[in-house]
């Protein structure tokens, strides 16, 4: 529990640990500490639960949910007599706002309380080692402070784009009407995750890409989804990039290119990227750059400090929820250990390091189709001079597939080191493919070697046999 400590200038109440920010992230940092037996407040200025649950992960999938459903069932003969109609716009806002509990945090702030974390509202600033201030309150640390406020939407410098109002990730999952059309700067995950979500509800979408889309997959992944974005009615333009932008009286964006074409529609979403929320901090206090990410080691402690930790999208090692999450339980078992004393695990794949960062990150797209993807891709494994072999299979040619949805089109690649016999990477493109990333990410985390893949055998007839297809096409050992 909390006491009051005379603290030079005043009194302040003392925590074993200080979170800033209750996402998520945070969230799971306090758990972990009071779990290890840390006194832990925590600070959040807006809601309890952070923008995965309210402007992100949470809206944006419920938002998409539905199109895939209607899709999916369309997709097999006998419910697809059935799956009459449009989608029921009204419905699916109202689901999203169920999944956001209408942006209420009642229940995110009472798991608080019943896991014993405690929580103070308003905007937090480091004042001092291990200090902390909130609404001109003292708190102060005895072991660790954290930093676990996340990141926000980069807005590029393009003429007229301030001025222009316009929509990021948060203002689009939000929205209590859809647009009649929609301009989306941008061609990465957002970007692709709304042009799908805003097609399903009957928007005219614009995606303005400035080299190809999804262009951190694999190249036949983000080529699925451009195909399937443009036969649902979207338009999307390459190698192109804004040079100015202007909202007239009545409302109406205008996106102005650099060879001159015009885009006009209702609205217009920026999805070029993320920025770190540090730059109201005090990270001067730590000798950190205001504003910039945070440099960390495996268990989250900012290097050169002993008592600072960032973890989550403010270190800038894996923008995704779930990684943040991972590195979350590290941290705190971490700042839990060192507080008493115990030696850390912090070898490659100990308790308390988050390795999985550097090369086994999974990652799924809720596009259509859908984009799944953990470790290293073709481009990525060149890069770092690891010698791969590369084999495809359509996954449409698996039994599974073609019962699961009537002509099935996608495609898996499974990218092997030819030096260690392990597999590096996994990407595939389909409906659904995402229930099937957990079997590559274990794959991958647990560098299977591939012999030993030839006795994971898989049931019939399911979607996975395209392991075995895989195998087969990477051939059997002598």
């Amino acid at each position: 529990m909390a006491t009051d400590d005379q603290n030079g200038s005043g009194a302040a109440t003392t925590f074993d640990v200080i979170v800033i920010g209750a996402g998520p992230v945070g969230e799971n940092v306090a758990d972990r500490t009071v779990q290890g037996g840390l006194s832990t407040l925590i600070v959040e200025k807006e809601l309890v639960g952070g923008e995965c649950s309210y402007w992100a992960c949470i809206p944006s999938k419920a938002l998409l949910r539905s199109g895939a459903a209607l899709r999916a069932a369309r997709a097999v003969p006998g419910a697809r007599e059935a799956a009459v109609g449009d989608l029921d716009v009204g419905a699916v806002l109202a689901r999203r706002d169920s999944y956001v509990s209408n942006w209420s945090d009642e229940g995110q702030v009472k798991w608080l309380s019943g896991a014993g974390i405690d929580l103070v509202r308003g905007h937090a600033r480091i004042t001092g080692e291990r200090e902390v201030t909130v609404n001109g309150t003292r708190y102060s640390a005895r072991v660790a402070v954290v930093v676990a406020t996340g990141s926000a939407a980069l807005l590029p410098d393009i003429p007229g784009l301030a001025g222009a109002s316009p929509w990021t990730s948060r203002e689009a999952t939000a929205v209590a009407s859809i647009p009649e059309s929609i301009t989306i700067i941008g061609g990465g995950v957002v970007a692709v995750e709304i042009a799908t979500a805003y097609t399903d509800l009957g928007a005219q979408v614009t995606l303005v890409v400035r080299s190809r889309v999804l262009g951190g997959f694999e190249e036949f992944a983000g080529e699925a989804v451009a195909e399937a974005l443009r036969s649902r009615g979207a338009t999307i333009i390459t190698g192109a990039s804004p040079s100015g932008v202007a909202r007239d009286e009545a409302g109406r964006v205008t996106v102005t290119l650099e060879d001159g074409r015009t885009l006009e529609s209702e609205e217009l979403l920026v999805a070029t990227g993320r920025v770190p929320r540090t730059e109201d901090l005090g990270l001067e206090v730590a000798g950190l750059e205001p504003g910039g990410w945070i440099d960390v080691d495996d268990t989250m402690l900012v290097r050169g400090s002993d008592w600072l930790y960032a973890a989550g999208d403010v270190n800038h090692r894996a923008l995704l929820t779930h990684q943040g999450k991972y590195q979350a339980r590290a941290a705190g078992d971490a700042i839990a250990a060192r507080a008493a004393g115990r030696q850390l695990d912090d070898a490659p794949w100990g308790t308390h390091v988050a390795t999985a960062d550097h090369a086994a990150v999974p990652q799924l797209v809720y596009s259509d189709p859908e984009v799944a993807a953990v470790g290293l891709t073709s481009t990525a494994a060149e890069k770092q001079g690891v010698r791969v072999r590369s084999v495809d299979v359509p996954i449409g040619n698996v039994s599974g597939a073609s019962l699961h949805a009537e002509g099935y089109e996608g495609t898996a690649r499974m990218l092997v080191d030819e030096d260690r016999g392990v597999v590096v990477g996994f990407t595939m493109v389909g409906p659904d493919v995402g229930e099937l990333l957990h079997a590559a990410t274990i794959a991958v985390v647990g560098e299977v070697q591939v012999s030993r893949l030839w006795h994971a055998v898989p049931s019939f007839p399911t979607m996975s046999e395209l392991w075995l297809r895989l195998l087969e096409g990477y051939g059997r050992p002598e």
